[in-house]
């Protein structure tokens, strides 16, 4: 499907930020809603079955996470959040209500066109695992669980592939702590973000150029992780 297919509803009673988004997203090639509040965005959501959502969270009528949640409870379509709101608090709040990924207010707009492709392909592809990933000269096979570095054989653990999998089912968007440790070790570890943060940076050991400086396997300070893949060159916005 071409970006000139994909229709993306806006939600944001701030009619210059409206205006500014429609401009940057048709010169990408998507086709526009718009709603000023969350009454007229729930209402188009309906109507038009977008392909895509940017939501505000600060609306007139209601707080866009009840918004979020009332989507969410009929359709899985892609939602980001655009939002002034930039507390850690807020952020976790917009991603248990269901919202995929949290852009803050200012934004950068390639960096908002590359989170609307990201969650566009992460729909396209549902529920699928990604079987292959590649992290700059390392390759890893999701499926027969193989790793491979220009020196040969990397040994991944088995936990440090399921948290792989986890961040790849994802890739680009935000991971929360909680929901890495709920897929990766179980309810039962709910809260253990220090044996989590102990596996991310054993994973930058062996996948990251330079760990110290991560490229792939990002933090999102307080909230969780976020994996970067390398977008295919026609796509890329520079």
């Amino acid at each position: 499907m071409t970006q000139a297919m994909f229709q993306v509803l806006i939600v944001e009673d701030d009619s210059a930020i409206r205006g500014v988004l429609r401009t940057l997203l048709e010169a990408q090639h998507y086709r526009v809603i718009e709603a000023e509040n969350a009454g007229r965005g729930s209402i188009e959501a309906r109507s038009h079955r977008p392909d895509a959502a940017i939501i505000d969270l600060g609306l007139p009528d209601r707080d866009g996470l009840s918004l979020i949640r009332e989507i969410r409870d009929y359709s899985p379509l892609p939602i980001l959040v655009l939002s002034a709101r930039t507390l850690e608090s807020a952020k976790i709040a917009a991603l248990d209500a269901g919202a995929d990924d949290f852009v803050d207010k200012p934004f950068s707009a390639p960096e908002l066109l590359a989170r609307i492709r990201a969650v566009l392909r992460r729909n396209a592809r549902g529920e699928q695992q990604l079987p292959h990933l590649r992290l700059g000269r390392i390759e890893i096979d999701l499926t027969a669980r193989v790793a491979t570095g220009p020196d040969g054989a990397l040994h991944l653990t088995p936990l440090e592939f399921r948290l792989l999998e986890c961040l790849a089912r994802h890739a680009g968007m935000i991971v929360t702590h909680a929901q890495l440790v709920r897929e990766v070790w179980g309810p039962e570890r709910a809260g253990d973000t220090r044996g989590l943060r102990s596996y991310v940076r054993m994973l930058r050991q062996k996948l990251e150029p330079e760990p110290g400086q991560p490229r792939y396997i990002v933090t999102e300070a307080g909230v969780g992780y976020r994996l970067i893949l390398d977008e295919p060159g026609p796509e890329r916005l520079d």
